[in-house]
């Protein structure tokens, strides 16, 4: 009797999560596309391209951090190899690029999952791309003072040329909606096995430390683990589902969204920028110790201000 419900429930979960994030997803992808194909992505590329050179990078970086912010990592390494050999750039260069690839990608989709938690998108926006901004200022202005990382990037990856007809495209975007459901229904299933033999309560004991001290509470630690392995858009969903659960305070929703902002996907993503020739030290833990003091920053933000700002600007 157990394994039938087990089943059920399980079901029941993985249409709940799964309609809402491809109802969200799929307009988003086609709307990205049409941007890109009128040339939108590369005047936003042209707009970024002034602040580069505060980076210690090329002005052409801007169109590779546009097309990354808003497509994804992928997108925008693509760019990078067509515009350049990143083995020409110094380990320091490609490091401040990819703080600034890891912080703010994926917007359209990413912003608009962390909008559906209650959270303000004007507020993702801004600490996104700002903060992405405001680190790999600190790692460039670090680098140059100290003459660190100074050498050739290492490079360790270069990407096939891919086909840009429409079809292709499409393929590639249905496939990746496929592996999304996969992981979905992965995803949901460990979550269930492991709230059925206990080890819920082991994870949060051992994160609870941490996430208290940057104001993150109990209830929030289940999204906050699966936002930091599994990134934004494959636990864009589940992310929904249990904000809107009730279950989650405002503030628990704000200052999970805030970390994850700063630090989503570590595995995946990290390993992607290294590939180019970051150094990990860079992208990893400064990145970590980053995005700990700014969500602690922004959580004391919240607690200080008023209730009409928290809802002008904070969350909905």
């Amino acid at each position: 009797m157990l394994m039938p419900r087990f089943f059920t429930d399980l079901y029941r979960e993985i249409i709940t999560v799964s309609i809402p994030l491809f109802r969200l997803m799929i307009p988003i992808i086609i709307i990205v596309k049409a941007l890109e194909e009128i040339g939108a992505i590369e005047l936003l590329g042209q707009l970024l391209a002034p602040f580069m050179s505060t980076l210690g990078l090329p002005e052409t970086m801007g169109l590779v951090w546009a097309t990354t912010i808003a497509t994804n990592i992928y997108g925008g390494l693509f760019v990078l190899y067509n515009l350049t050999d990143p083995s020409s750039f110094s380990s320091a260069q490609m490091t401040v690029l990819g703080a600034l690839m890891l912080m703010a990608h994926g917007l359209p989709i990413e912003a608009r999952i962390a909008q559906r938690t209650g959270v303000r998108m004007r507020s993702v926006l801004f600490l996104r791309i700002g903060g992405g901004y405001l680190m790999a200022w600190l790692l460039n202005f670090w680098y140059t003072k100290t003459d660190y990382l100074q050498t050739p990037a290492k490079v360790f990856w270069q990407p096939q040329n891919q086909p840009h007809d429409l079809w292709s495209w499409a393929l590639s975007q249905i496939e990746g909606l496929v592996a999304v459901q996969l992981v979905i229904i992965v995803l949901l299933t460990a979550l269930k096995l492991i709230k059925l033999v206990g080890i819920e309560h082991l994870i949060q004991a051992t994160l609870r430390p941490l996430l208290k001290l940057i104001g993150i509470g109990k209830e929030a630690t289940t999204i906050t683990l699966i936002g930091v392995t599994l990134g934004l858009a494959f636990g864009g969903g589940l992310l929904i589902k249990e904000a809107q659960s009730g279950k989650i305070s405002k503030r628990d929703i704000f200052a999970a969204i805030t970390l994850l902002g700063f630090f989503h996907s570590v595995i995946e993503d990290t390993l992607l920028i290294m590939l180019i020739g970051a150094n990990l030290t860079g992208i990893l833990w400064f990145r970590l110790a980053f995005a700990i003091l700014m969500t602690w920053l922004m959580v004391k933000l919240m607690d200080r201000s008023s209730e009409k700002f928290q809802q002008m600007h904070l969350i909905r």
